[in-house]
């Protein structure tokens, strides 16, 4: 399609690839359309398997596209230099299948993958190539002619794609969608573990043949030790019927996930030999030993590996908040919210996939017990994650009935083996364990999650989250008594948990480090912990059965984040990678101010803006952002690593300025603010051993001032620069004075009200209930409380939306950008883990 260069970003010091159309063919309408497409849905995708798509535009006419410069090979050129270890090939399916997961979630079609088109990077790290043909996937509607007028065909009778690797479908030019890609991957995956092709004849049309009417050989008889896991992966990618393949590239990258954690056991064999009346024996005892290691060897080898089965429970596009056994083990209850509408109780019946909505609407699980009772959450408004904050526990039989109300702010409950409830209870600032309730075993200013009962009912596990603004965390436990026990602790992420039928274990699903999703782990009560299961991707333990078998989602999380502006402007997609944290809005308004926190922004995270329109982002430098100068010219970071430090990042030309603060022992990453001067700004930290407050820093120098109480944090400033607004207490505002003095407290309308922005008068703000899908964004007059209507946002892609938060606006209230954080999961009964 067009000639590539090696060349030197200047602006940003980096080299690049330079893709120019071949000149010859600048001028053919339909080499230019599939140029420009490619263009379109390259610099749509932002994933780690993906080659990055850094600009596009034109020059003297002939297209262009600034890519990131790779240096490997092909796959292709690397099959031709001899055979691929089947971990290896695992490796590399694996991370195919989480390119392929990226693309298909944003409605992209390859359409034209093949050996040629991944390449492998010097550090082994997989790229999907040329999205040339690729096209965006139009949902089937009655109307079939919007699917089949989609460009399939450069002219009649031609159509795209590489023979030996498209699906029947493709070749019979019929409508493809992201089945296709899943058939070719199918082939490529064969072609990588046998050396041979999987679709092969002496002409194309022999080819097309095979791939419409043949199987291909077993990979057993073309290549010695090709796992039969493997070969049941590859027949189901390569069935000729769509509808009888995997039906995600998710659900292709958990299989494969599994059969690179599949455990082999392990033999060790040692012997002393003492004193001189063995030493004649020993060449035959050592031959003996020898021949008896060959054979376990040998036996292990021509053992099939024990891989766990999966049968799939959901079907449906949305997020599973929690789910649970029922008390017999023949069947499941959860509490879901599918394609965007309100949550609800299901139930599924053993070998069924058919899930019955129980009638319990705006209702989450929380537990359930032996006697066939449920614990439920009421009227909670989303917290950070999967949580619910403010609702009201309830209890009610699971064959239906109005639920009995309990206690309010209650965010987690389990039974007892007796039929009593312990429950999470929010109160007074803190989060308070209690069983029974009432009587308080543990508690703590950060936060208490999955608390589970042991089997024999004489302690309750729970997850300890010392920070309220993350799930960071350790696994602890508790007696009736109150004395606590850590387990387990530094995990970067931590969500969900479970005993073991014995009650010798405590199974949990945790991540040990950002760059990699969680991962099903067991620690028995003396703190020795091993791995079980990893899978791609996030994973989330539900429950265990009493014959073993887990209940587990998998989970793919991002933080997204859209523009809206005002009247007919579209909503604008804004996401850099998957953990995208709106912060600011330029005063022109033509930029926006973000934080990227995923794996490939790096440790220590990226600072970055954006146009509105949605050019490529621009990487200021490191750190967490904060706020846009009040000149343009500078973006607020935070540095989070060591030492912590605040740095000016220059918007246009320019060098950064670090500011350190050696007064302060810690900097809060979660929000900083320029005043309105541009001279100072709002910071939140602490001092040794002390609570943190909001400071006032200079830039030029000079000692963080405080301003408002140890414990309370206000750094929105006011358009004048006299106040700095925050949060006081769940219902209230406060309005602290830059300058010092008596602090003016608000009762707010109503509680779980968040500012995003003073009016330019000064006189109002625009607040937001958090939790709130869609989210309504009001002007509340300050002195009155008064609110109005001002804005309702609403993602594009409302499927799976939990929460929208953070929420930025300019001082009209008429342009908005804002994250929402989405999981979409997939419900899975697994049996054969030990």
């Amino acid at each position: 399609m067009g000639d590539v260069y090696r060349a030197s970003d200047d602006r940003l010091g980096r080299e690049v690839a330079l893709k120019f159309l071949t000149s010859s063919l600048a001028t053919d309408p339909d080499r230019l359309r599939r140029f420009e497409q490619e263009a379109r849905a390259a610099a749509g995708l932002n994933h780690p398997n993906i080659v990055a798509v850094h600009d596009i535009g034109m020059h003297d006419g002939s297209p262009y596209i600034v890519s990131e410069l790779l240096q490997g090979q092909t796959l292709r050129q690397r099959m031709m230099e001899g055979p691929i270890s089947v971990r290896q090939a695992d490796e590399y399916g694996i991370q195919i299948a989480q390119g392929l997961v990226a693309a298909h979630d944003k409605h992209i079609v390859h359409r034209d993958l093949k050996p040629e088109n991944i390449f492998i990077t010097q550090d082994n790290r997989i790229k999907i190539l040329d999205f040339g043909i690729a096209k965006l996937a139009v949902p089937r509607t009655a109307d079939d002619d919007v699917m089949a007028s989609m460009p399939t065909e450069t002219k009649v009778g031609v159509v795209l794609g590489t023979v030996g690797y498209m699906s029947p479908e493709q070749l019979r030019a019929r409508p493809v969608d992201h089945r296709s890609d899943i058939f070719s991957f199918g082939a490529i995956l064969y072609e990588v573990l046998t050396g041979k092709r999987a679709f092969y004849g002496d002409t194309e049309v022999d080819t097309m043949m095979a791939v419409l009417q043949e199987d291909p050989p077993e990979m057993i008889e073309m290549r010695l030790g090709v796992p039969m896991v493997f070969e049941q992966i590859v027949r189901h990618c390569l069935e000729k019927d769509p509808e009888d393949r995997f039906q995600t590239a998710r659900d292709l990258a958990f299989a494969l996930g599994t059969v690179s954690n599949a455990s082999t056991s392990k033999h060790n064999l040692a012997f002393k030999v003492r004193g001189n009346v063995w030493r004649k024996w020993l060449p035959w005892v050592a031959a003996a030993v020898l021949l008896a290691a060959l054979g376990i060897v040998l036996g292990e080898k021509l053992q099939p590996a024990v891989v766990p089965a999966y049968q799939r429970v959901s079907f449906e596009r949305g997020t599973i908040y929690a789910a649970r056994f029922a008390p017999d083990g023949r069947g499941t209850f959860y509490s879901a919210s599918w394609n965007g509408e309100p949550i609800q109780m299901y139930s599924t019946v053993e070998n069924s996939p058919l899930s019955r909505p129980l009638g319990f609407e705006s209702a989450s699980l929380l537990g359930l017990s032996n006697s066939s009772e449920m614990a439920l959450v009421l009227r909670g408004t989303h917290g950070s994650r999967l949580d619910f904050v403010n609702g009201m526990l309830a209890r009610a039989p699971i064959a239906g009935g109005t639920p009995r109300e309990i206690l309010q702010d209650v965010r987690w409950a389990d039974w007892s083996p007796s039929g009593e409830l312990a429950v999470v209870h929010h109160a007074d600032g803190h989060s308070r364990l209690e069983f029974p309730v009432g009587h308080i075993l543990y508690e703590t200013q950060g936060w208490i999650s999955h608390i589970r009962f042991s089997p024999r009912g004489d302690a309750i596990a729970f997850m300890n989250h010392p920070a309220l603004w993350d799930d960071r965390g350790a696994v602890d436990v508790v007696d009736l008594n109150g004395a606590e026990k850590i387990l387990s602790s530094g995990w970067e992420s931590e969500d969900g948990l479970a005993w073991s039928p014995k009650g010798n274990e405590i199974w949990f699903t945790a991540a040990e480090s950002s760059a990699t999703g969680r991962t099903l782990w067991a620690v028995d009560l003396s703190g020795r912990r091993r791995k079980i299961l990893g899978t791609p991707g996030g994973l989330e333990l539900q429950d265990i059965a009493a014959d073993g078998r887990v209940l587990a989602t998998t989970e793919s999380e991002r933080l997204a984040m859209e523009w809206s502006g005002e009247g007919d402007q579209k909503v604008q997609d804004l996401s850099w990678y998957d953990w995208t944290v709106a912060k600011d809005i330029s005063s022109d308004g033509q930029w926006v101010l973000f934080e990227e926190s995923s794996e490939p922004a790096g440790p220590n995270y990226a600072v970055a803006t954006r146009k509105i329109d949605g050019a490529p982002p621009i990487r200021l430098g490191d750190g967490s952002a904060g706020s846009f100068s009040p000149d343009g010219n500078w973006a607020l970071s935070i540095f989070s690593g060591s030492p912590q430090h605040i740095t000016l990042l220059p918007v246009g030309a320019g060098q950064p300025r670090r500011i350190d603060v050696p007064e302060l022992a810690h900097l809060q990453n979660s929000s900083a603010h320029f005043l309105p001067d541009g001279k100072r700004i709002a910071v939140i930290g602490n001092e040794a051993n002390r609570p943190a407050r909001t400071y006032v820093i200079d830039i030029n120098g000079g000692k963080p001032r405080a301003v408002t109480p140890e414990g309370v944090y206000a750094t929105m400033p006011s358009p004048d620069g006299k106040y700095l607004c925050g949060a006081d207490s769940s219902a209230k505002l406060g309005f602290y004075p830059v300058e010092g003095g008596t602090p003016h407290i608000v009762q707010l309308p109503e509680p779980n009200l968040l500012a995003s922005q003073w009016s330019a008068d000064g006189k109002s703000l625009y607040v937001y209930r958090a939790g709130e899908v869609p989210l309504k964004v009001y002007r509340m007059e300050i002195e009155s409380g008064k609110m109005s209507l001002v804005r309702q946002l609403v993602p594009a892609d409302s499927a799976g939306v939990v929460t929208i938060s953070p929420v930025v606006t300019n001082y009209k209230g008429s342009q908005f950008v804002y994250s929402y954080y989405q999981t979409l999961s997939v419900l899975y009964v697994i049996s054969g883990l030990q």
